[in-house]
C-alpha cells in the first residue's frame, strides 16, 4: 500500500503540503482532487521518485511497477502501434536479447527467452496495442502512420496508450481525458473498470471520476483528506459538513434562489422527454451541492448582450468541408436566443468543423448561410490560448478591449476568474494551462456575446472553476453550442443534443446514457456488418439443411453457450438486487431527518454503502455487457456458418 505520513512538500517558498497523511490500499481506485497549483502533480512526481519530500515519509512497495503517461512525445518515424509497444521497455529488451541469442545459436537461452516473452504477453502484444489505439479513436490506417504525422493532442493519446498497454501495479493518470472526445472517454472508463492494479487519478471531470474511482483524496488547506465513495459521494459529504458548520452558507442563498427560479421556469416549459428530465435532475443536484463550493474563489456571470436578434443564425442545405472533401452535408440549423445545443458524435465526425463554421473560421461550400445584424460571437477553443500575448498581463488584455475602463473595475472583474492582487499584473508567459483558459474565458465574457461557441471549454479547468462556469451558463440569455467530454456540463447546461454522424447533423432524441448505448450498439453493428460483408460471397449458394440436422445443431449451440447464458441470467438477477438496494439507500438519503446531528453517523454509513453498491453495480453491468456481446458474436458466427434457410 501507499503510506503517506506527516508529508511536507514545498515548491520554492510555497508550501504545497504541510504534515499531510493518507493511506491508499492495493487495488483501490482513487481520485486525487484539489485546486490548480495545490500540489497534485508534485505528489505524482514524488510517487514516481522524481521528487523528494521536504519532511515526512512516503512509502510504497519497492517491487511495485509504477506507470504514468509521458508528457513529451519525441518526433519519430516509428508507426503509432510500434511506438505504443515501445513503451513496454521490458518486452523490447527481451526482444533484443532474443535476437542476440538467435545470432549466437544459443538454444538454451532462446528457450528461456521465449518463456519470458510468453509471460510478458508477447504473443498478443500487437493485438492489445491495436485494441487500445482503436478505443482511443485511431483508425486501422492511422495505427500504421508515423508518429510525426500526428498533432500534439493525438500524440498525447499515443502516450496514454503506452501507459495502458504496460503492466503496472500503480497507474498514475493526470487529466487523461483532456485530449479525448466523449466516445474515447467512455471507452477509457470501461478499460479502467477492468484494471486490477492501484489507480490514482487526477481529473476535473465529475462524471469520469464518478465512473472510475471508489475513493477521493482531496487536497484541502495543505492537507490530504480522504473520502469514501466516488466524486458524487464526496460532494454530498463535504456539502453536509459545511452545512452543519454553517460555513459561508448564507452567501449561497442568492445562488440557490436563482437556480430554483431557473429550475421552475424550465419545468414549466419542459416536456416529459428523457433529456428534459435528465436536465432537471442535474440542475436540482447543482442546487443541493452549492455549499460544497462555498469557499470557491471563482464567481462570475455573463453580461446582458446589447442585442438579441431572432434568429441569430439560419442555415439551409449547407455543405462544409476541407478542399474537395465534404465533412457535413445538407445542414439545417436555426439558432435563436435560448438555444442550448450539445454536439455529440465520434472523433472526426465534424463537431469541431461545425463550430468553426459558426465561428466564421470556415466558409460553407454551398447552401444558404444567414446571420443577423448584431450577432456577437464568443468562441472558446484550445488553440485560442496560443493567441494570448506572453509578455502582457491579464489586465493588459482587458485594457485592449475597453480602454475607458478603470484599473480597479478591471481588477474586480478579473477577481471573479481567480486573478487576485498581483496575479492580475503578472505576465501571461509563466501561467499554467488552467490560468490561460480562465483568462480566455474572462476575455470572452467581457465582450458580451449573444452566441457562445464552446469547444472543450473545461480542459485545464479545476472543479471549482467548472462549477462557476456551469452556474454562469445557466443565466446566459443568448444561444450556445457546446462540444465537450464533460458529461456533467453537457447534461446540466444543454436543452437539446444534436448527433454529428455520417456527414449529417440531426437532433438526438435521448440523454447521454442513450448516447453511450448508441456508441456501443453502433460499434457492435459495424463489426457484424463487416463480418456479413466478408462472408456474403461464400454464403451465396449455401445448401439447405434438413430440419432434424438443424435442430441438432441448434441444441449443440445452446449447450455450448449455456455457461454464458447462465452468467447473463445470474448478472441480471444480481443487478436487480443491487438496484433495489440502491433505491432503498437513495430513499433514506432523501429523508431530511438523515442530515440532523443525531443521525450524522448513520448518514455517513449510508453514503459509504451507496458508493459500494454503485461500484458493484457498475462492475456487474460491465460483466453482463461483456457476456451479452460474447453471446451475440457467437450467435452471429453460428448463423453465418450454417446459413439456415
Amino acid at each position: 500500500m501507499i503510506q503517506i505520513s506527516d508529508l511536507t512538500l514545498l515548491r520554492g517558498t510555497k508550501v504545497l503540503l504541510d504534515k499531510a497523511s493518507a493511506t491508499i490500499y492495493p487495488g483501490h481506485k482513487v481520485g486525487l482532487i484539489g485546486a490548480n497549483g495545490c500540489g497534485k502533480s508534485s505528489l505524482f512526481a514524488l510517487l514516481r521518485g522524481e521528487l523528494h519530500q521536504d519532511a515526512g515519509e512516503c512509502q510504497l512497495p519497492k517491487q511495485w511497477q509504477i506507470v504514468s503517461v509521458a508528457q513529451e512525445t519525441p518526433a519519430s518515424n516509428r508507426s503509432a502501434v510500434d511506438y505504443v509497444i515501445d513503451g513496454d521497455l521490458g518486452y523490447r529488451r527481451l526482444e533484443q536479447q532474443l535476437a542476440i541469442a538467435e545470432q549466437n545459436h544459443d538454444g538454451e537461452q532462446i528457450a528461456l527467452l521465449h518463456g519470458q516473452l510468453e509471460h510478458a504477453g508477447a504473443y498478443d502484444m500487437e493485438s492489445r496495442a491495436a485494441t487500445i489505439l482503436a478505443g482511443l479513436g485511431f483508425s486501422h490506417d492511422k495505427m500504421q502512420s508515423p508518429v510525426t504525422d500526428f498533432s500534439g493532442g493525438w500524440r498525447m493519446r499515443l502516450n496514454l496508450a503506452q501507459a495502458l498497454l504496460c503492466h503496472s501495479d500503480l497507474l498514475l493518470l493526470d487529466e487523461p481525458t483532456n485530449h479525448l472526445d466523449l466516445d474515447a472517454v467512455i471507452w477509457l472508463e470501461r478499460w479502467l473498470a477492468r484494471y486490477t492494479g492501484t489507480l490514482v487519478l487526477i481529473s476535473h471531470d465529475k462524471s469520469f471520476l464518478d465512473s472510475t474511482v471508489d475513493e477521493i483524496v482531496s487536497v484541502e488547506q495543505q492537507q490530504l483528506v480522504s473520502y469514501t465513495g466516488n466524486y458524487a459521494a464526496f460532494e454530498k459529504q463535504r456539502a453536509e459538513r459545511l452545512r452543519l458548520q454553517d460555513l459561508e452558507y448564507q452567501k449561497q442563498q442568492a445562488k440557490v434562489a436563482h437556480l430554483e427560479s431557473f429550475i421552475n421556469r424550465f419545468k414549466a416549459k419542459a416536456s416529459k422527454a428523457k433529456q428534459a428530465q435528465s436536465r432537471i435532475k442535474q440542475l436540482e443536484k447543482m442546487e443541493d451541492l452549492l455549499p460544497a463550493h462555498a469557499d470557491s474563489q471563482f464567481s462570475f456571470e455573463f453580461f446582458q448582450p446589447p442585442k438579441l436578434p431572432n434568429p441569430l443564425v439560419k442555415m439551409e442545405q449547407v455543405r462544409v468541408g476541407y478542399g474537395e472533401q465534404v465533412i457535413i452535408d445538407s445542414l439545417h440549423l436555426n439558432l435563436v436566443p435560448g438555444s442550448r445545443i450539445g454536439l455529440l458524435g465520434r472523433n472526426g465526425a465534424g463537431k469541431s468543423t461545425l463550430i468553426k463554421l459558426l465561428a466564421n473560421e470556415k466558409t460553407p461550400m454551398s447552401g444558404d448561410y444567414m446571420t443577423s445584424a448584431g450577432l456577437r460571437i464568443g468562441y472558446f477553443a484550445q488553440h485560442q490560448l496560443e493567441f494570448l500575448r506572453p509578455d502582457d498581463s491579464a489586465i493588459d488584455h482587458l485594457y485592449r478591449l475597453d480602454k475607458k475602463a478603470t484599473e480597479q473595475s478591471l481588477r474586480d472583474y478579473l477577481g471573479g476568474f481567480g486573478f487576485h492582487g498581483e496575479q492580475a499584473l503578472g505576465k501571461v508567459a509563466p501561467m499554467s494551462g488552467g490560468e490561460k483558459a480562465r483568462l480566455v474565458l474572462a476575455l470572452l465574457v467581457y465582450q458580451k456575446p449573444n452566441l457562445l461557441l464552446l469547444d472543450e471549454p473545461t480542459n485545464h479547468l479545476d472543479l471549482d472553476m467548472r462549477h462557476a462556469l456551469n452556474l454562469a451558463l445557466q443565466s446566459f440569455e443568448g444561444a450556445m453550442v457546446i462540444v465537450s467530454h464533460d458529461r456533467f456540463l453537457l447534461s446540466s447546461v444543454c436543452d437539446d443534443f444534436y448527433l454529428v454522424d455520417a456527414g449529417r447533423v440531426e437532433p438526438f432524441s435521448g440523454d447521454l446514457d442513450d448516447y453511450r448505448d448508441w456508441l456501443l450498439n453502433d460499434a457492435k453493428n459495424s463489426k457484424i456488418n463487416a463480418q456479413n460483408d466478408a462472408s456474403s460471397a461464400e454464403q451465396g449458394a449455401a445448401p439447405k439443411l434438413d430440419r432434424k440436422h438443424q435442430k441438432r445443431l441448434e441444441a449443440e449451440f445452446r449447450q455450448s453457450t449455456g455457461p454464458l447464458r447462465k452468467q447473463i441470467e445470474s448478472s441480471e438477477k444480481h443487478m436487480q438486487r443491487l438496484t433495489q438496494s440502491l433505491a432503498k439507500i437513495d430513499a433514506e438519503l432523501a429523508d431530511p431527518e438523515i442530515y440532523t446531528e443525531q443521525n450524522k453517523s448513520k448518514m455517513k454509513q449510508l453514503l459509504v454503502d451507496q458508493g459500494k453498491v454503485k461500484s458493484e453495480l457498475e462492475e456487474i453491468e460491465m460483466q453482463w455487457l461483456d457476456a451479452q456481446e460474447q453471446l451475440e458474436t457467437k450467435q452471429q458466427e453460428f448463423e453465418q456458418q450454417h446459413a439456415f434457410e
